[in-house]
């Protein structure tokens, strides 16, 4: 790396600064207020995030805390660097100190060439080692990390090398878009099923909106159809407790946390290697149901599509039959089920959910006939979720494993090119055989 020409981040860069130190108040309806919480990949989740009024936008406005087009924004607290993205349109929304702003000179650098090399594991390193303080809560010091140094290329070869890996990531966020709307999918099927009780009748026709008798159950106080009965959600799952110590973690398990689980979806597709976890872990299994235990985030549930390990901020369930799991998962996702978490939790601090309340939590269920039809539906929809869940790991392994590749010359733009033509083309698989 020592022929390749460095330039400093400040000398690329109009401006590195983060958002504002001071937080105004929240209100129902406003503008985005965000914060490294609501940092993803590609951009903010607004599904939690805080509003501020017009009066406070404009204040955040003035003090440049609003970020602009192109500008390169960074987690700077917490888990630094883990996001990186650019601000590709406009939006009115405000961001706090936790997110670093860096503003590029377009006419030196690439703002996705840029955000590339900041998420190069040899720049993270170099961040740790000299660029970050506090040991609680880790964060970059902008004052220094102007610094560091940039593998500087014309512009040209930038665009090519930013191309490459941002075409890899326009895939995973198609695969995503595509996971969305088999999300809602699976989410209608079980409101029209299980909420709505329009089920299939024997004639094929939707239960209740054709007629299908329905009876008042006085222990769920509202009415259910008829034949239906009431059971206990441990009847559907049970807790798994066990736990791994850290001598027992290699290199080669994985690790889905509370910070991997999104807030309000069913697909776990985020993970990570365990090799440094110190502490004891409870084991999942593959299509194991994970959920927070912690609140607020009880409404944080996924199905797992990996074997691996959790922390003690998340609950495991396995379903007791396989007919059981779209139909417990759903139920532990609705929003009563949330409440019920949320009203029986323990604990000042950090309030926890209570298993032995939430086991008891009562559901009306139709027959083992209308479980095992659904089951079949929440399959074909879950496995074409899983399918793109597993090829958006192996196109982030690839991206991730081409990055520094490319950034230090080892690959040549034109090499990998025609590599990933090849794959667009139906003629090669994914693989790290670029030479």
């Amino acid at each position: 790396m020592s022929n390749f020409e460095f330039v400093k981040l400040n000398q690329v860069c109009k401006k590195i600064t983060d958002g504002s130190h001071y937080s105004p108040i929240g209100i129902d309806n406003g503008y985005p207020m965000l914060s490294v919480k609501d940092m993803l990949h590609n951009g903010f989740s607004y599904d939690d995030c805080k509003y501020v009024s017009e009066e406070d936008y404009n204040d955040l406005l003035k003090s440049d805390c609003v970020p602009k087009v192109n500008d390169v924004l960074i987690a700077k607290d917490g888990s630094y660097l883990k996001h990186v993205f650019v601000i590709k349109e406009e939006i009115k929304q405000g961001i706090l100190s936790s997110i670093g702003i860096l503003r590029p000179d377009l006419k030196k650098i690439n703002p996705e060439y840029l955000k590339y090399y900041l998420h190069s594991n040899s720049v993270k390193e170099t961040v740790a080692k000299k660029y970050v303080s506090g040991s609680a809560l880790p964060r970059i010091i902008l004052k220094n990390f102007g610094e560091i140094d940039i593998i500087y290329k014309p512009l040209i070869e930038q665009q090519k090398i930013a191309k490459i890996l941002s075409d890899l990531d326009a895939k995973i966020e198609g695969n995503n878009r595509i996971n969305s709307e088999l999300e809602a999918m699976a989410k209608t099927l079980y409101d029209y099923w299980f909420v709505q009780f329009d089920f299939p009748d024997a004639n094929g026709k939707p239960y209740k909106s054709t007629g299908g008798k329905m009876v008042w159950n006085q222990e769920l106080k509202r009415e259910i159809p008829e034949g239906w009965e009431v059971n206990n959600l441990e009847q559907f799952v049970e807790l798994i407790a066990g736990n791994v110590s850290p001598k027992d973690i290699n290199t080669n398990t994985l690790y889905i946390g509370l910070e991997h689980i999104p807030r309000r979806t069913i697909v776990l597709s985020e993970w990570e290697t365990a090799a440094k976890i110190n502490s004891n872990k409870c084991i999942f299994k593959k299509h194991d149901i994970l959920f927070g235990k912690i609140r607020p985030y009880f409404h944080k549930v996924g199905i797992a599509f990996i074997d691996g390990i959790t922390s003690t901020d998340t609950i495991v369930l396995r379903p007791r039959e396989n007919s059981y799991q779209g139909f417990a998962l759903q139920t532990v996702f609705t929003d009563d089920f949330v409440e019920t978490a949320t009203n029986s939790s323990t604990g000042s601090k950090m309030p926890r959910a209570n298993w032995n309340i939430l086991k008891n939590y009562k559901i009306a269920t139709p027959s083992k006939e209308i479980l095992n039809k659904y089951q079949l539906q929440f399959n074909n929809i879950i496995k074409k979720i899983e399918l793109s869940v597993l090829e958006n790991q192996e196109l982030a392994s690839l991206r991730d494993w081409l990055l520094p590749m490319l950034m230090n010359g080892q690959v040549s733009v034109g090499d990998v090119e025609e590599q990933l033509g090849m794959v667009a083309e139906g003629n090669a698989k994914y693989g790290k055989n670029i030479h």
